[in-house]
């Protein structure tokens, strides 16, 4: 005689798997029916095409409840796999004192590209070497990129320098912004 294998203790004993009698029944609503014979409660659940399932196997009587078993975990299925939340991302785009303005239109449109899917985006203006003279060219750069994003970024951080070589400005997306 082979032994038969005890079903996993995630998954309930149902209908013809619990053998123990006499069981306590709650019905699909709720209502307690009370102690009875578990081929008597099959029989009620299999009229009402539904599953008898052992909710509380450690209770003496054992008590067990009439349910859309598959219906139930449809449900914890769904509601663990849910919606998927958007996770704000830090987004950084580079450029050089020298950059043109056809360069400076790409990297504008890439940002707003970011901050419509809900992305921060900080844009940093380096500096090499002759260019530190020019600080006042890179923070100009920022303010027309904050001025052409200002319909959908709003300035978390005003444009100021970073480590010597870098200016930096960052954007956060306007909260009516989809």
């Amino acid at each position: 005689m082979r032994a038969v294998p005890e079903p996993t203790r995630n998954v309930p004993r149902m209908n013809d798997r619990i053998r123990i009698s006499p069981i306590r029944v709650v019905n699909a609503d709720g209502e307690m029916l009370g102690e009875m014979e578990t081929e008597k409660a099959l029989a009620i659940a299999q009229e009402q095409g539904l599953d008898l399932v052992e909710v509380s196997p450690d209770a003496r009587p054992p008590v067990c409840r009439i349910m859309d078993y598959g219906k139930v975990i449809y449900q914890r299925h769904k509601k663990t796999n849910g919606s998927k939340q958007h996770k704000t991302q830090l987004k950084q785009l580079r450029l050089r004192a020298k950059t043109g303005q056809h360069d400076i239109d790409v990297k504008v449109n890439k940002a707003r590209q970011f901050l419509s899917r809900r992305d921060k985006v900080k844009i940093n203006v380096m500096f090499r070497g002759r260019e530190n003279a020019h600080h006042d060219r890179g923070r100009e750069m920022l303010q027309e990129i904050v001025k052409s994003l200002e319909d959908v970024a709003t300035v978390e951080q005003a444009p100021k320098m970073e480590s010597g070589r870098m200016m930096s400005v960052l954007l956060a997306p306007n909260s009516g912004n989809k």
